[in-house]
């Protein structure tokens, strides 16, 4: 038969300090999870508070992006609708300058033609007064020498002397009313010699 096992006797006193000891340690974790659970609470409440000031900041800049997106697309618009509007005043420009570059061509060579038609005209009215000139002066010349002729045999015979110039006179006067070619102006006048002496001895 198996010997009694002896039952050890439970000190109250020791039990009763074991469950206060416990007890302070429980109260101490309690008080070091408060505060752990504190600082998290706060970082926590520190991190929401970054994150939505994060998201206001991108809020900003995404709407700062976005006017200054406008404002270049309203820039670009502006710039384009004025490129736009200087080209057309541009085109219009030179096209107004090119239609009157070819005006003034077309009336510098109608100015040219009318100046060498000009020319042409006053060449022709030159060699035409030449021409009569000359003809006049031919036959001036040829009539003095028939009048001499005529008015020497005539001296002989009656014996009497003309006076200088009056051959010259004589054959101004006749030429004027034989002459068919048409009377020269002031300026052929003056070139046929001996005539204003002429027409000075007739009016006196």
């Amino acid at each position: 038969m198996a010997p009694k096992k002896k039952t050890a006797k439970k000190n109250p006193e020791k039990s009763e300090n074991d469950l206060d000891a416990t007890y302070k340690r429980s109260i101490l974790d309690i008080a070091v999870l408060q505060d752990h659970i504190a600082l998290q609470c706060e970082s926590i409440i520190k991190v929401q508070s970054d994150k939505n000031d994060l998201r206001r900041r991108m809020r900003d800049m995404e709407q700062k992006l976005q006017q200054e997106r406008q404002d270049h697309r309203d820039i670009n618009s502006d710039l384009s609708r004025q490129y736009k509007t200087m080209q057309t005043e541009l085109t219009n420009k030179v096209k107004r300058l090119e239609e009157d570059v070819s005006q003034l061509k077309e009336e510098l060579a109608m100015c040219q033609e009318e100046l060498r038609k000009g020319k042409r005209d006053r060449d022709q009215m030159e060699q035409e007064k030449d021409a009569t000139i000359a003809d006049l002066q031919h036959k001036l010349d040829n009539m003095e020498i028939d009048y001499e002729r005529v008015l020497h045999a005539g001296q002989r015979k009656a014996g009497c002397q003309v006076e200088p110039g009056g051959i010259r006179r004589c054959m101004l006067h006749v030429l004027s009313k034989l002459c068919t070619v048409r009377e020269p102006d002031s300026s052929v006048r003056a070139r046929v010699p001996g005539r204003g002496e002429g027409d000075k001895a007739d009016a006196s």
